[in-house]
């Protein structure tokens, strides 16, 4: 996970890039959507065959990631649907990269490097829905060493160079994205071992017997 300085550094040169499109009434869902779009194109390149073209796209594709957020904090337009549309589009623009890396090596026939691909996708899938699921039971779950960000960022370095560095760069992130979603199950269950801690704590105490304390 990238330092917080550097998180805060991105988000204001983000908000400084998007000052020119607040000021032009450009919706954050529209960057939202027109992210997607660039990434359904960078995964047509890739299906191509054109590894190191679609590195750089989709290296310049992740930036969307930050620009509508950005975009929504500027003009003080966020919305509870513009973070689910942000969310589902987020899931379907790394579906469809990883699908076109599934064809391009289905056609070289390279076995390892498909499986190597699935172990990616659900991996994704798997840390995607356990911060998702988490903040549906109202806790907080930003932990986890593989976010989106730095996955798009070790997937495009990967495809900048060759088969070879793609694959490397694969079989890091088949171990960093479920390493990511068991760091977020720990964080899950500690944080409502603590609750459930404190609620038997509360309840000990109005049970307890006046003038006495409760058992440790």
């Amino acid at each position: 996970m990238f330092p917080r300085r550097l998180q805060h550094w991105a988000r204001g040169v983000a908000e400084a890039i998007v000052s020119p499109l607040a000021q032009r009434g450009v919706n954050p869902n529209a960057v939202t959507v027109a992210g997607f779009v660039f990434n359904v194109g960078t995964a047509a390149v890739l299906a191509m065959g054109h590894l190191t073209i679609g590195g750089v796209l989709l290296l310049l594709a992740g930036t969307f990631d930050m620009l509508d957020g950005a975009l929504a904090r500027v003009t003080s337009t966020q919305s509870d649907f513009g973070a689910f549309l942000d969310s589902l589009l987020d899931r379907y623009s790394e579906a469809a990269i990883l699908l076109a890396l599934v064809y391009v090596f289905s056609v070289q026939q390279k076995t390892a490097a498909v499986l190597l691909v699935f172990a990616v996708a659900v991996g994704s899938i798997l840390s995607s829905y356990a911060r998702a699921r988490a903040e549906g039971l109202g806790i907080e779950c930003r932990v986890g060493i593989a976010p989106r960000p730095e996955r798009v960022i070790i997937l495009g370095l990967g495809l900048l160079v060759n088969d070879n560095t793609t694959i490397a760069a694969l079989a890091i992130l088949a171990v960093l994205t479920h390493f990511t979603a068991v760091q977020r199950l720990y964080h899950v269950w500690s944080q409502t071992r603590s609750k459930s801690v404190r609620q038997r704590s509360k309840k000990a105490s109005r049970v307890a017997p006046r003038g006495e304390s409760p058992a440790p």
